[in-house]
């Protein structure tokens, strides 16, 4: 009986943990402060020299743990990442992830060397496993700040932060097996690192193609889809891992190929994940704050700082300017891709590889990660916003977007049912506009059910639901949430092939002689931009508008606010790519039919 209440008191305790770490992230995303950070300190708390007073020095069940965390948070990361916000900052994000990463490595390596009298290659392991930056960190405080960063510079951090993490556990791995054997040759090391990317890359596109034929073609009971997912990914990354591939690189590009391709459940599989992530990120914290000795950090902690600092102000800003070089980033955007390389629970789950093969000096390295992880959290995460507004990459803040309620249809991928709460201040209700490419299905009033027919007038407070696209159901939210006020351009500029947005088409074809479609004759080039645009406008955003195409040249509150008009004389042939563009387009025409996205 004394073994059955050993048991009861440890899944208790593990509960109340796990509980205490979700009920502070409340506290934490109100005040702005790194969810990691507080869920390290509750385990530190928890700890042996803590009042808690548990003793935990099981460091296989830590990486058991961090290894299935790290998976699924991988997946998780590549499931929300759409291909095309990222293509095009794929290759200076690859630079990033790879040589980035070993040149951090290598510039971090001689402080260690010297602050903590360790042999090179010791020290170089130390560079290894703070070298890589964690997504789930970045993202979660550029969140909880409610920052919007310029799209260029957060398709690269979150490609980045994504792909770096399986060569920073390659570059680990290799610098372990050195120092316990002793020797190596770039010969091998080469050998491994080809042969891991490799691997991983197969495991990952053919496990992700599988999950997508295994969604769409199994018909799962409801509600078993997600974990279905979940378990998918965790036998992609097993069987890449056994192979000897990287299972890390593997579970990131399956879940890439899922979240980009048309499946049932997509919704119920998101929301599942997001669920299944925070917990896994909230026990491995817990845990690796257990492992945590604060009188055994005191003993490094000088020379920790020092290594932390250089990292920080000297290691990450070199590689960063010097990999993104090549490519078109201005310095502000650089300095800012810099100062955001946060390091989180990737660093500290690194650091337990040595302790679980039981390298000397295994504890120290542990004990820097963390020093190292608690500093950058604290410098650069509670400065994120400040660092993005002073150097100018984050947009102006929006309200809130609408609460948007999404239906998967069973029987078919094409449609689904999207529903929201109508706004007095909306798009939709002050000009009646919506997409071509989406059908307005029923109302929901006073808890009736109603055919958009039956319920016209639609009244603030109605909800109504629309059949959508689901790769196109984020595009709607701009319809249903309150309208910014707009700036009025010069009502003068119709006629010199520069055009108020809030002329009507009946305005522009009685000049310009081109034909309207039925009932378009009262509406306003913003309104047709709005009605005709898969996505939210930009500046340079075109939509045909018979013989003309009609080009965004401003835009103010969200629409579109200036139009050039672009006649059939002044198009242009199409401009000759040079040889490195070309190689660039086929590549990305590769990757899209082998990868299916």
């Amino acid at each position: 009986m004394t073994s059955l209440d050993a048991v009861s008191i440890a899944i208790l305790l593990g509960a109340v943990l796990v509980m205490a770490g979700i009920l502070s992230s409340l506290l934490a995303l109100r005040f702005g402060a790194p969810l990691l950070l507080v869920f390290l300190v509750i385990g530190m708390l928890a700890g042996d020299s803590g009042p808690g007073h548990i003793e935990f020095q099981d460091v296989r069940t830590t990486y058991l743990v961090g290894s299935v965390a790290l998976a699924l948070i991988l997946f998780d990361g590549g499931l929300r990442t759409r291909f095309q916000s990222i293509r095009t900052v794929l290759a200076p994000s690859m630079v990033l992830a790879t040589v980035g990463v070993l040149m951090t490595a290598f510039i971090t390596a001689p402080v260690a060397k010297y602050a903590l009298d360790l042999g090179w290659t010791e020290a170089m392991l130390v560079g290894a496993v703070i070298a890589s930056t964690d997504a789930a960190a970045v993202f979660l405080l550029v969140h909880a700040q409610g920052l919007r960063l310029r799209p260029r510079v957060g398709a690269t951090l979150e490609a980045e932060s994504g792909s770096n993490d399986p060569f920073a556990v390659f570059l680990t791995l290799m610098l372990v097996e050195l120092i316990s054997v002793g020797h190596g040759s770039v010969g091998h090391f080469v050998f491994e690192l080809v042969r891991e990317a490799v691997l991983g890359t197969l495991f990952g596109i053919v496990g992700g193609r599988l999950v997508v034929i295994g969604l769409n073609k199994v018909a799962l009971p409801q509600g078993l889809h997600a974990p279905f997912v979940t378990t998918a990914a965790l036998v992609i990354f097993g069987m890449a891992q056994i192979a000897h591939g990287s299972g890390f690189l593997a579970v990131y590009l399956a879940g890439l190929i899922v979240g980009n391709r048309p499946t049932r459940a997509h919704n119920s599989v998101v929301t599942f994940l997001d669920a299944a992530t925070w917990l896994a990120q909230i026990v491995m914290f817990v845990l690796l704050g257990l492992l945590v000795s604060p009188q055994r950090l005191l003993d490094s902690l000088l020379p920790a700082i020092a290594v932390a600092l250089v990292l920080m102000l000297v290691a990450r800003p070199v590689a960063v300017f010097l990999c993104l070089r090549p490519f078109r980033f201005n310095w502000r955007e650089k300095a800012f891709i810099a100062w955001t390389g946060l390091r989180g629970a990737v660093a500290i789950f690194l650091a337990s590889i040595p302790m679980l093969v039981g390298l000397s000096n295994a504890y120290l390295y542990f004990d820097v990660a963390f020093v190292v992880v608690i500093i950058s959290l604290l410098a650069q995460g509670w400065t994120l916003g400040v660092a993005a507004r002073k150097l100018h990459v984050a947009l102006p803040r929006t309200d809130r977007g609408p609460r948007r309620i999404e239906l998967d249809l069973p029987g078919q991928l094409e449609q689904q049912l999207v529903g929201y709460a109508i706004r007095s201040k909306s798009l939709y209700f002050r000009r009646g506009l919506i997409p071509s490419w989406s059908k307005p299905t029923l109302v929901i009033r006073n808890q009736q059910i109603l055919s958009p027919g039956e319920a016209e007038p639609i009244a603030p407070g109605d909800y109504l639901y629309l059949l959508a696209p689901p790769e196109k159901a984020e595009s709607l939210d701009r319809f249903f949430v309150d309208m910014p006020p707009s700036a009025a351009p010069d009502p003068h500029l119709l006629g010199d092939f520069m055009v108020s947005a809030e002329h009507t088409l009946d305005e522009v074809a009685g000049i310009y002689g081109v034909k309207l479609g039925e009932g378009e004759d009262k509406l306003t080039l913003a309104d047709y931009f709005d009605i005709h645009l898969d996505n939210a406008p930009k500046e340079g955003s075109t939509v045909a508008l018979d013989t003309i195409v009609l080009v965004a040249r401003s835009i103010s509150g969200g629409r579109v606010n200036v139009v050039g008009l672009r006649l059939p004389e002044d198009e242009e042939e199409p401009p000759v790519l040079t040889r490195k563009q070309q190689m660039r387009r086929k590549l990305a025409d590769v990757w899209s039919s082998v990868a299916g996205v």
